[in-house]
């Protein structure tokens, strides 16, 4: 769905109502019109007096779509979903979007095969969609995760998502916080498909200047019901950054072949990144999670909003809230090392890793607000739903970019006591991630500790 990383988002899927439409409107009154006597060929714009008329009809109604899917169960722990996604509807011809993704995700299939024919099964349970009418606002995608909005909050591990797996030069990478350092330790593993001797990691840190991973406020493609609505920790990956034959006749097989991806090594890239990632959050003991990575996002964030605020005592307290969950990541850290070194098949420690691993899956949860944004209830997400005002100079912390973007006819008084509200959420939310993380009940804090938040 992507034509650039900075691209357009879009809402979650209406539902419309079955109805024939029929309406005439009317055109400038520049027709073209052929006239006689005329010297030359072709057509001639002539002014008339009045404008011609045409009708148009559209047609609404339902129709039934199928998402597909495919389950490998896990061995040691079948309840814990490792999920991959990839739409399969196109406007057009869709080589890039959504067909290069769909050949990567059959290619996984093809491996994961392979692997199963040898023995091999993964610890937790992996299942591989192909989503239907995601072209139509992400549909296939979003219906699934409301329908099952329970189980996936308990039990989903991560969704690992593919669109446009190819559309140009250059790997470019989305992901929530904890996924970063599995992200940048696997892209070491794969042969950058570009330049010859070095590996994905090497380039894509050139290309960059560092290391550049997005964040996936972005609601154009399927990982957002998973992460803005259900909180499951994501990531999206692609080549290229921008197809200017995006969603038009372009998008062909010729076009792939002649410019995207001649050789289809970039293609090979994305599937073993891709599968990569999810045999390890599959088959690692323990998950792969690292939110110490995530604090420190955090930081950088509130040094953002900081930036943008008057006074930066309004983000104080968010600050003591990261520090805690800075602490609880490091000691969920050294808990995970030791638990490595036990053996394998021991029951007890076998228990042990499932409790951490509980632990570190639920944390993302803790981002969540029941209710939703204001205005916005299907958004939940309070660190990484897209804002309202898509030209918002925060891409995070949806609610207070909200609250600032709306209070510009409040009162100064209105205006404080809207944003401190805003960041108070936040802040509890961040709190609450750190106490999942260690396992404890969260710590009530007394609401008057934020009294000395300001106006930005």
């Amino acid at each position: 769905m992507r034509q650039s990383s900075g691209g357009s988002r879009r809402s979650p899927p209406c539902r419309c109502r079955p109805k024939r439409q029929k309406r005439s409107f009317e055109a400038l009154a520049a027709p073209l019109y052929r006239r006689n006597g005329r010297t030359g060929s072709g057509w001639t714009l002539v002014a008339l007096d009045q404008a011609p008329r045409w009708s148009t009809s559209h047609i609404r109604k339902f129709e039934t779509i199928q998402d597909i899917f495919g389950v490998i169960k896990g061995s040691e722990e079948p309840d814990r979903y490792v999920i991959l996604g990839n739409h399969r509807d196109a406007w057009t011809y869709g080589a890039v979007d959504p067909n290069s993704g769909t050949a990567s995700l059959l290619d996984i299939v093809r491996r994961l095969g392979i692997m199963l024919q040898s023995g091999w099964r993964p610890r937790r349970s992996i299942i591989l969609c192909s989503w239907d009418a995601e072209e139509f606002g992400m549909i296939g995608s979003t219906e699934w995760v409301e329908e099952n909005l329970a189980d996936l909050h308990s039990k989903a591990v991560a969704y690992l998502n593919v669109d446009c797996a190819v559309q140009g030069v250059g790997f470019f990478a989305g992901s929530t916080p904890q996924l970063d350092k599995l992200l940048v330790d696997v892209t070491r593993q794969v042969k950058d498909p570009d330049v010859t001797g070095k590996m994905v990691h090497d380039t894509w840190s050139e290309m960059n200047g560092g290391i550049s991973i997005e964040r996936l406020a972005r609601t154009d493609s399927d990982f957002a019901p998973f992460l803005h609505h259900a909180g499951i920790p994501s990531v999206d990956l692609y080549y290229g950054n921008e197809f200017p034959g995006y969603h038009t006749a372009l998008d062909s097989y010729s076009w792939m072949e002649k410019h995207g991806d001649p050789l289809f090594l970039r293609h090979l890239a994305i599937t073993e990144i891709w599968g990569l990632l999810a045999l390890h959050l599959a088959d690692d003991p323990v998950l792969p999670f690292d939110y110490q990575v995530y604090a420190k996002q955090l930081q950088e964030h509130t040094n953002a909003l900081s930036a943008l605020m008057s006074n930066s005592q309004a983000v104080n307290l968010m600050n003591g809230f990261i520090n805690d969950l800075s602490g609880a990541a490091m000691e969920v850290l050294k808990e995970g090392k030791k638990l490595q070194q036990l053996d394998l098949y021991d029951e007890n420690a076998r228990m042990r890793r499932r409790l951490l691993n509980d632990r570190l899956l639920l944390a993302e949860r803790s981002f969540l607000q029941a209710e939703g944004l204001q205005g916005r209830g299907w958004f939940k997400h309070l660190l990484y739903s897209p804002p309202e005002d898509y030209e918002s100079k925060l891409s995070f912390f949806p609610g207070i970019a909200d609250a600032i973007s709306r209070s510009g006819n409040l009162s100064a008084e209105e205006r404080e006591a809207s944003i401190q509200h805003e960041v108070w959420k936040v802040s509890r939310a961040i709190q609450r991630a750190a106490s999942v993380l260690r396992g404890e009940f969260s710590r009530q804090n007394d609401p008057s500790n934020f009294s000395s938040l300001v106006t930005p």
